[in-house]
């Protein structure tokens, strides 16, 4: 049975301060965020009606805003609550929530200074983001052609659309290539992340994960991290060459999709997902479940 398309479903969409039908939540064709990427948006997940980690996710996207040269008009506050309500009024329980902001289209050009900042947030059911039975085998990664970019050249801590043009191609092709997702190196060559989740590997009993300096520092990622040294695991940041992928026997991604999802294969390197994977997954998946109140 084919998935229902994303602009015919039902339920309602908070967009501009109101919630609006789902199908009516529309925009025109000549909108400058659909011409020049001028968007920002949020992936969060709710787990139990709670969304994880909810502040730290519209943070960032009033971050990713400023780094875009556009200023959100509304509030952290206000903007946390339209994403509760549209969980409450979808009557949704474990969900995926997107938030976005963008330039409308008041103006057509790459100046935009009149263009309007729209905010939409949708909430939807969504389960696992890779296949389940799949997914606790070990995923199985290409290795990408294109490379994550040099941030002097495109603001690449911000979570922008057009930063994800190429998690999209390489995510096809490494698809039509019969692999569930790519890996991606850096402008240096040097391990980055995949196309939309960061990566560890584990060799010794420590954890390394590549140092974030051209691309997000995902909350899944801190996450884990915190959780590991919980654990009294060691965890070390630093640039990964691609020429050490050989040398490790586990390897995770971790993301708000992801969560937490062993890895068995990236290119011709071979892993085992082995026990810190599996604790750290089980770890991840109490951490985000919503705490019972405490008995008065």
């Amino acid at each position: 049975m084919a998935a229902v398309p994303y602009d015919q479903r039902d339920g309602f969409i908070w967009m501009n301060g109101e919630m609006v039908p789902w199908r009516d939540a529309r925009l025109h064709v000549l909108t400058h965020a659909l011409h020049y990427a001028s968007a920002v948006f949020e992936g969060e997940r709710a787990y139990g009606g709670e969304i994880f980690k909810l502040r730290e996710h519209t943070e960032r996207l009033f971050e990713s805003a400023r780094m875009l040269d556009f200023e959100i008009p509304y509030t952290i506050d206000e903007i946390d609550e339209a994403c509760r309500e549209a969980v409450r009024i979808n009557g949704l329980t474990n969900a995926y929530v997107r938030p976005i902001a963008w330039r409308g289209s008041e103006q057509m050009g790459v100046s935009a200074q009149q263009s309007r900042i729209n905010v939409a947030v949708a909430a939807w059911d969504w389960g696992s983001y890779f296949d389940p039975e799949a997914r606790m085998k070990g995923l199985r990664l290409a290795i990408a052609q294109y490379r994550r970019p040099d941030p002097a050249t495109i603001p690449a801590k911000a979570k922008a659309a057009g930063l994800y043009m190429i998690c999209t191609i390489e995510k096809h092709r490494a698809e039509a290539a019969g692999y569930a997702d790519a890996l991606m190196y850096d402008w240096r060559g040097r391990v980055a992340e995949c196309t939309g989740a960061n990566i560890f590997l584990i060799r010794d009993g420590v954890l390394h994960t590549p140092t974030p300096d051209c691309f997000l520092d995902g909350i899944t990622r801190r996450t884990v991290m915190d959780l590991a040294h919980k654990r009294g695991y060691e965890v070390v940041e630093r640039a990964i060459e691609a020429d050490e992928l050989g040398a490790f026997s586990e390897c995770f991604i971790t993301g708000t999709a992801a969560e937490v999802t062993p890895v068995s294969e990236i290119g011709p390197h071979r892993y085992q997902p082995g026990p810190i994977t599996e604790t750290l997954l089980e770890d991840y998946m109490a951490a985000v479940q919503p705490k019972a109140p405490a008995e008065a």
